[in-house]
């Protein structure tokens, strides 16, 4: 399927619809597990290949757009990719795969049942947010921003129990409360005042801004707490809450398409509806600036204490998040930048986290990190992976977590906010003191005195002599992400360079 046979702009329609007609296709192979996830891993791959011819004409200069159908008059369901859409779509795209291929492995590894519907959840979720990376307007991307989250629940609610049913409750009341109760009010208010909701360079609201006036922190508020995926302390909760998935749906909320989408939003909406400068100079930003650095040390200092692994990662990942954010209120341009090659690093390592957390628990049926001495011995790919992903999260060379935070710092300098400095170094020793523990006492420590010795899960690991690691379908993705986190950091310049229309090509 090269690009001479299907346009960019005829690509974007295909990738929205294409992971529906996938959906279908799992639906009817339900009684074929082997077809079904072929079928799953074939609209990847055609997926992937899609995202590739977009992200190709953007990087050619191109704005490829597409409209779907106008709802009333000034209101299309419409679709134009930029570069940072582009990078999104690319993300998700190909680390759907990634996470299709896992999925396979611990779902089958650990013995899970309604396969079918997880597939197909997942399928649905990918559709919706390859449509919000590709949202022309901020009335498209509220559609699809609710469809992500509709189409997620099935996916949180898993198991079934109470337990499941507890954290979907709180999963789908806070993102659609925050959605319908702040996001859909800032996109009426900002219609109202500009007669648009279309994402243009440079912002729509510096040509109104008598009439924005002082009221643009407050339209930026609901913006900033209405985008409840970004996870911006307190609309928060949901996010450690839908820990109670499995935990490819975790890696698929943290690093592929949910939280992705949030701090994508919030960085659209600052620069393309508010605009750089028009934050800078009314200082709209700043209150959520110091919000969002709030966040990140709070949220860091939660992690510290929490002893199940996953829910370490939670609160890492709301940390990690308001990186993004912080970099858009910095109303700079390389705090801007910052905040967007945060989303592809972050992905990137973080997937490799919950991944690995994931073959620890198919492998071993271990989950607290007090548990995890001398795990390391018996699973060293597994936990080499984690601790090369765990780099890449503290921001430590030659991993690409280093270069976000490399950036926010420029553009916090830039703003003259030093303190916002401080508190980017503190997070990075906050998250080398919760991170890198995990590996450490893996290979360093004995085993606990408690008896709790590596032991096998019902047959679900594969040996090779001492070594007891989870299947390898669990093992090779947290590693592709791994080198793939390695191999970004050497691509920074590449990627800046295809990110710069977004600060005005500087």
């Amino acid at each position: 399927m090269p690009s001479e046979l299907i346009s960019a702009s005829l690509a974007i329609p295909l990738s929205l619809a294409l992971p529906l007609i996938g959906c279908l296709a799992i639906w009817l192979l339900d009684k074929h597990p082997n077809l079904r996830e072929a079928a799953t891993l074939i609209t990847g791959a055609i997926l992937l290949v899609l995202a590739l011819i977009i992200f190709g004409a953007v990087g050619g200069g191109e704005q490829p757009e597409h409209v779907l159908f106008e709802v009333i008059d000034g209101l299309p369901i419409a679709f134009k990719a930029e570069p940072l859409g582009a990078m999104f779509g690319l993300i998700a795209s190909g680390l759907w795969i990634v996470n299709s291929i896992y999925s396979i492995g611990y779902m089958r590894g650990h013995g899970e049942e309604h396969q079918t519907r997880f597939f197909m959840s997942f399928a649905v979720a990918i559709s919706a947010a390859m449509g919000v990376a590709y949202a022309a307007n901020l009335f498209t991307l509220f559609i699809f921003y609710e469809v992500l989250t509709l189409s997620t629940f099935p996916l949180v609610t898993h198991y079934g129990d109470e337990k499941a049913r507890k954290g979907g409750r709180i999963y789908l009341g806070v993102l659609m409360a925050t959605s319908i109760g702040l996001l859909l009010p800032a996109i009426v208010w900002t219609y109202a005042i500009t007669g648009t909701t279309d994402f243009t360079e440079g912002g729509i609201m510096a040509a109104h801004a008598e009439a924005v006036g002082p009221i643009a922190g407050v339209l930026l508020g609901l913006y900033a707490f209405g985008i409840g995926k970004a996870a911006l302390m307190p609309a928060h909760p949901w996010l450690p809450n839908a820990m109670v998935a499995p935990t490819p749906v975790s890696a698929f909320l943290h690093a592929v398409a949910v939280v992705k989408a949030g701090v994508f939003s919030i960085l659209k909406v600052a620069v393309y509806v508010f605009g750089i400068d028009f934050l800078r100079d009314t200082g709209a930003s700043v209150p959520f600036m110091w919000i969002a650095a709030g966040s990140i040390l709070l949220a860091s200092a939660i992690a510290m204490h929490k002893d199940n692994l996953k829910a370490r990662l939670a609160y890492s990942t709301v940390s990690q998040l308001s990186y993004v954010t912080l970099g858009a209120m910095l109303a700079t341009s390389m705090g801007v930048m910052g905040g967007a090659m945060q989303i592809a690093a972050h992905a990137l390592g973080k997937m490799t986290l919950f991944m690995c957390a994931g073959a620890i628990y198919v492998a071993h049926h271990k989950s607290l990190v007090s548990e995890m001495r001398g795990l390391g011995r018996v699973m060293p790919f597994t936990f080499g992976a984690f601790f090369l992903g765990a780099m890449s999260i503290i921001g430590l060379p030659p991993m690409a977590g280093s270069w976000p935070k490399f950036f926010l710092m420029l553009g916090a300098a830039d703003a003259g906010q030093l303190a916002v400095i401080a508190v980017l170094m503190v997070s990075s020793i906050l998250n080398v003191i919760y991170l890198l523990s995990i590996p450490v006492q893996a290979f360093y420590m004995n085993p606990a005195e408690d008896g709790a010795k590596p032991q096998g899960a019902n047959g679900a690991l594969i040996q090779w002599g001492a070594l007891k690691e989870a299947p390898i379908l669990c093992i090779a993705p947290p590693l592709f992400t791994a080198t793939g986190a390695f191999l970004l950091f050497f691509f920074a310049d590449p990627l800046y360079n295809y990110l710069s229309p977004l600060i005005g090509g500087q």
